[in-house]
C-alpha cells in the first residue's frame, strides 16, 4: 500500500481541505462538518476511508419492516395526511414493545411516532423548557449525542453537563444532587447503551436518578438510540426477563426516545417512537397554558409542536415500525440477533488499535469491562483530540473527538457500522503505517 508520500493521502489535499472549509480546530468539528471534509478529501485523493465519525447503519433493513411499508404504499397511504399522533397499529405494537422489551406499561395514547428519535428529543426539549419559569436549564450527563446540545442551542435554553467517567455508582447521586438542589433543573438527559462511550448504567444508577427526578420533580429524557444493544444481556426474548434497563422502573417523570435506526437498521425512514410515561403525558402545566394555549403536556407535544415541525410522521414508515414491533413481539422477529454483528466488529478493531499503541478510553463499567458495541473511545499519548483526529486522518481514517460530546478526556469516538470485517486488513496496514510515522520522528 506504499504510495510516493510517506502518508496514505498527500498531505497537501488534507490542508487544502481544512483550510477549504476554514477549520482551525478539529477536536470541535461537528459530525457532519467532518462528514463533509472526508468527503472531499475521499475525492480529490480518490482513497476510501476507513470512516468511524458517523453513526451510519450498514446492515441490511429488517425484511419484515420494508415488506409491510411496501404494502401500505400499495394500499395508497402515500396520499394520505397520518393522524399527528400516530396511526392506531403503530400506536398499539409501540405500547405492546415496551412492555415486552422494557416491561413497563405505556398506554397505546402516549407512543408517538416522531421524524426520527432526534425529533423526539426536539419536541420534548421545547416542551420541558417551557413548564415552569424557575426551571430553566437542563442537565445533561455526559458524554452524550452531540446534536442534543446543537439543539439546546438552536432553541435558546441553557444546559449543564458533567463528564459521569468519575460518578459512577455511589458517587452519581452526590454529583446529580449538586445540580438539582439549585432547583433550576427541568430535564436530566441520557443515552443508554451510552453515545460516544457505551457505558451502560448499572441498575442501581437508574435507580439513583429515577428517585431523584421524584425529590426534585424532574423529567428524565431517556436516549434509547441503541435499544438492547448492550450484547453482555440477551434481552431478545418477548415479555420475559432480562429486560432492557430502563429509569421507568423509578419514576414517572420520564420521556423515551426509541430510534429506529440502529436496532431496526431503518434510518432512512426516519421514523422513532416518543414515548412519554402514562402519568406526565397527561399532567397539566400552568406555564404550558400561558406559552401554547393547552395547558396538557402530551396534547402540547403532539397538537402545538410537532403539528408545526412537521404535521405528522412518514405515514408508509410508521405501517414498517408497527410490523417490526409486532413481530419482535410475537417472537417471530429477533431484532437483536441482527445487530450483533456489530458487537464483533467493536471487538476486533479495539483490539487492531490497541495493537499499535492506542489506548480505549472508557473502557470500563465501573468495574466490568466496557462491552463491545456500536461505538468505542480512542486515544494516543502526546496528542489532544483534534490533534489525533487530523493525524490520522493523513493515513485514511476519520472519527470524531470527544471533546465534542462533553468528555473531559481527549481523544475520539470511533464507529464501527461503515467498516465491514472484509476491510480490517486495510485499517490494520493503516494503523501500522501511523505508528511508523511515530516512530520515525
Amino acid at each position: 500500500m506504499k504510495t510516493k508520500f510517506s502518508t496514505i493521502i498527500d498531505p497537501a489535499i488534507i490542508k487544502k481541505v481544512l483550510s477549504k472549509e476554514h477549520v482551525e480546530d478539529l477536536g470541535r468539528g461537528t459530525i457532519r462538518e467532518i462528514v463533509t471534509i472526508v468527503n472531499e478529501i475521499e475525492e480529490l485523493s480518490n482513497t476510501r476511508f476507513i470512516r468511524m465519525e458517523m453513526g451510519v447503519p450498514s446492515l441490511p433493513p429488517s425484511k419484515v419492516g420494508v415488506k409491510a411499508e411496501i404494502e401500505a404504499l400499495q394500499k395508497g397511504v402515500a396520499s394520505k395526511y397520518p393522524m399527528l399522533d400516530g396511526i392506531k397499529p403503530f400506536k398499539k405494537e409501540a405500547s405492546r414493545f415496551v412492555k415486552a422489551f422494557m416491561d413497563i406499561d405505556i398506554a397505546p395514547e402516549c407512543c408517538i411516532p416522531t421524524v426520527g428519535a432526534m425529533q423526539g428529543g426536539y419536541a420534548a426539549f421545547m416542551a420541558l423548557g417551557n413548564l415552569n419559569p424557575k426551571k430553566d436549564t437542563f442537565l445533561f450527563i455526559d458524554p452524550g449525542f452531540p446534536v442534543q446540545k446543537q439543539q439546546m442551542n438552536v432553541l435558546g435554553f441553557k444546559f449543564e453537563t458533567f463528564d459521569v467517567f468519575n460518578y459512577r455508582g455511589k458517587d452519581l447521586k452526590q454529583k446529580l444532587e449538586s445540580y438539582l438542589t439549585k432547583e433550576n433543573i427541568c430535564a436530566i438527559i441520557y443515552s443508554n447503551p451510552n453515545n460516544p462511550t457505551w457505558i451502560c448504567f448499572h441498575e442501581d444508577e437508574l435507580e439513583v436518578i429515577g428517585s431523584l427526578a421524584n425529590k426534585y420533580n424532574t423529567i428524565v429524557v431517556e436516549d434509547l438510540a441503541y435499544f438492547g444493544m448492550d450484547f453482555r444481556t440477551d434481552v431478545s426474548v418477548p415479555f420475559e426477563p432480562p429486560f432492557q434497563p430502563t429509569v421507568a422502573k423509578y419514576t414517572n417523570n420520564y420521556i423515551l426516545l426509541i430510534s429506529s435506526s440502529k436496532v431496526f437498521s431503518y434510518a432512512g425512514q426516519r421514523l422513532g417512537t416518543l414515548c412519554v410515561s402514562n402519568e406526565l403525558y397527561g399532567r397539566y402545566f400552568e406555564s404550558l397554558k400561558i406559552r401554547f394555549g393547552i395547558g396538557g403536556l402530551g396534547s402540547v407535544i403532539v397538537g402545538r409542536l410537532l403539528y408545526s415541525l412537521s404535521a405528522g410522521a412518514s405515514h408508509s414508515a410508521q405501517y414498517a415500525i408497527a410490523a417490526m414491533y409486532k413481530a419482535a413481539c410475537d417472537g417471530d422477529y429477533n431484532f437483536i440477533e441482527e445487530v450483533k454483528e456489530y458487537g464483533i466488529r467493536a471487538r476486533l478493531m479495539k483490539e487492531l488499535f490497541v495493537k499499535y499503541g492506542f489506548t480505549i478510553i472508557y473502557d470500563k463499567d465501573i468495574d466490568t469491562p466496557i462491552a463491545d458495541g456500536f461505538y468505542f473511545t480512542i486515544g494516543h499519548k502526546g496528542f489532544t483530540g483534534g490533534e489525533l483526529l487530523e493525524k490520522l486522518l493523513y493515513y485514511g481514517i476519520s472519527a470524531i473527538a470527544l471533546k465534542n460530546t462533553g468528555s473531559l478526556k481527549e481523544g475520539l469516538r470511533a464507529c464501527v457500522s461503515q467498516i465491514e470485517r472484509s476491510r480490517f486488513y486495510i485499517l490494520e496496514e493503516r494503523l501500522k503505517r501511523f505508528r511508523e510515522s511515530l516512530h520515525s520522528h
